[in-house]
């Protein structure tokens, strides 16, 4: 798809999740790259910054989408021509979207052997990393069985049941309320996250810290998913990471209630540290305070602005 088209199907939600939007950014950048004609290397660079701007704001607190867009543009102002220009981009492009499937891959794999053999797993939202591992161990042999959360008012939980299910894999749908109630039936949480902070907290999915909450009292392992280019270089800075709201169309139809009454629609929360006991990224499982050291790793020669 072309940027705009892009950014209304992230702004829509028919692009969901931290890893599908930033791939999406990636490839929209280099689709018009590929097939836009420039005169002048100034030119593209204004375009491809204005871009830059109208992807990042289709979802401000996914830092993948930032730090996928950052890295397609890597190198940029070292370019001489508008060829070598478009070269680099493209390069930049799919050698993201590889690494970004790649990552997901390796995360599976190393996710699932924290699963034991007939483990009760809870998941949280429709998360590509955190499926992965449930699904890498059960291609494995163990036997597991999943409770999936309804995630509303988005219901990714939908997504998350119908792709379990077809992999044959023993999975339950409970309203989100249900949490606490569920959580002593469970072994372990396994939830994805949109942005991992150099402090090593998580913003995932509304209702996500609830789950950590729930899990730490009935003492089971909270282990998050993300891959690398989840963490947000801007934390580490003292910025605050945006917690988007949404729309209170998607909680109340008009009229239902009294124009008096406010509605809050925050699509994301904030999960400590002290409540993840392990972060699963494609380099390996990493405790919260490790995020620093992987950070300065990953972006230290990056410019962030």
């Amino acid at each position: 798809m072309n940027v705009d088209d892009t950014v209304t199907s992230i702004k829509n939600m028919e692009i969901r999740g931290a890893g599908r939007i930033a791939r999406a950014a990636a490839d929209a950048i280099g689709t018009m790259v590929r097939s836009k004609t420039w005169n002048n290397l100034e030119a593209m660079k204004k375009d491809v910054l204005d871009a830059k701007a109208k992807l990042i704001a289709s979802r401000p607190t996914a830092v993948s989408l930032l730090n996928g867009v950052q890295f397609v543009l890597k190198g940029l102002n070292n370019c001489k021509s508008v060829e070598e220009a478009k070269e680099l981009l493209t390069k930049n492009s799919d050698d993201f979207i590889k690494a970004s499937n790649e990552a997901v891959e390796r995360i599976g794999v190393i996710g699932s052997r924290r699963i034991k053999d007939g483990a009760t797993i809870m998941t949280h939202c429709n998360s590509s990393a955190a499926l992965e591992c449930i699904k890498a161990a059960h291609r494995s042999g163990k036997k597991v069985k999943v409770y999936a959360t309804e995630s509303r008012p988005w219901r990714q939980g939908i997504l998350t049941v119908n792709e379990l299910a077809k992999e044959g894999i023993d999975v339950t749908l409970i309203i989100d309320a249900a949490v606490r109630s569920v959580m002593k039936r469970t072994d372990i949480v396994i939830v994805g996250s949109d942005t991992i902070t150099s402090n090593g907290a998580v913003i995932n999915k509304i209702g996500t810290s609830q789950l950590a909450l729930a899990a730490n009292e009935a003492r089971v392992p909270f282990i998050v998913c993300g891959e690398t280019y989840k963490i947000s270089p801007q934390t580490l800075f003292g910025d605050m990471v945006t917690i988007e709201e949404r729309d209170i169309s998607e909680i109340i139809r008009k009229g239902e209630v009294p124009e008096s009454v406010k509605v809050f629609n925050p699509v994301f929360d904030s999960t400590p540290a002290k409540y993840i006991d392990g972060i699963v990224t494609e380099l390996g499982i990493v405790s919260p305070g490790s995020v620093y050291e992987i950070m300065i790793k990953q972006f230290g020669d990056m410019e962030f602005k």
